[in-house]
């Protein structure tokens, strides 16, 4: 889950303002420092590192919103057209229950 978005600029066309990743671990990393004035200009120096892993992330859908008196209110959800079924399993339970059950509403059909 996202944590937080930056603030949004309604001059910029729409666009992408999060990317998922974990937190894998930390390593360290020897660097040469490169800034005038400090004692270890041109000198190397140890720091630790953290290693975020961010897996291929897929778009399933778009929610639009609408700006009422009392803030932001869900507009509209739009699913993708061909979802495949390793997400689908996801938003159910009983994945087997609902196959036999038939599909989600808004979603086009497993057929």
């Amino acid at each position: 889950k996202v944590k937080s978005f930056p603030k949004d600029d309604k001059s910029k066309p729409c666009h992408l303002t999060a990317f998922m990743g974990h937190k894998a671990g930390m390593t360290h990393i020897l660097r040469e420092v490169d800034r005038v004035g400090s004692r270890s200009h041109k000198k190397e120096v140890v720091e630790a590192v953290t290693i975020i892993e961010t897996p291929p992330m897929i778009a399933v859908g778009v929610v639009g919103y609408i700006e009422t008196p009392r803030g932001l209110r869900s507009f509209k959800t739009v699913f993708a057209q061909h979802i495949s079924d390793e997400c689908k399993r996801r938003f159910y339970k009983n994945w087997y229950k609902m196959q036999k059950e038939g599909t989600h509403p808004n979603w086009p059909e497993m057929g």
